[in-house]
């Protein structure tokens, strides 16, 4: 049972959209054009590995908000927890793939959700007119940092991570 008083609760675990900073660098990928996206954390670090002051610590999640441009997405990539694509606004492709390249697809629209189960690749992408908002939650306080399919993209989230010491 937590000793903080439920003044200081509210003062700590209340996160307003205001609050929250854009990251268009969360991830190593949302810098090559295809996968442009900015990340605002809610709760917990997120798979970008970043601290974030503001965000509400957690235990056994966490959740951030994904504004994604029209054509944009993320490459294909897994967790080692589930993860969930709530779709706020926007229409959005999800896919999942496996490890022979096969892959599967779905367009999802407001109030739709996928989750992706640990280890499988998955990804997103825009495929609207306008801009669209996920809502993305993952089964783990601070998950380990997503594994890029692409071998290039891989080597270029260890690179983009080394930037941030």
């Amino acid at each position: 049972m937590t000793t903080a008083t439920i003044d200081e609760l509210l003062r700590t675990h209340v996160a307003r959209f205001t609050d929250r900073i854009a990251d268009w660098d969360a991830f190593a990928d949302a810098r090559v054009e295809g996968y442009r996206r900015a990340q605002h954390r809610y709760i917990g670090s997120g798979a970008s590995g970043k601290a974030d002051v503001r965000a509400i610590p957690a235990e056994h999640f966490t959740l951030s908000i994904m504004f994604v441009p029209p054509g944009q997405g993320n490459a294909a990539h897994t967790h080692e927890v589930e993860e969930v694509f709530f779709i706020l606004d926007g229409k959005v492709k999800v896919f999942f793939e496996d490890a022979g390249g096969r892959r599967v697809e779905a367009v999802l629209g407001r109030w739709d959700c996928v989750c992706a189960p640990a280890n499988v690749i998955h990804g997103f992408e825009n495929v609207g007119l306008e801009p669209a908002y996920l809502q993305v939650m993952l089964g783990k306080a601070r998950p380990d940092l997503m594994t890029y399919v692409d071998a290039g993209l891989q080597a270029g989230r260890d690179v983009h991570l080394s930037k941030r010491a």
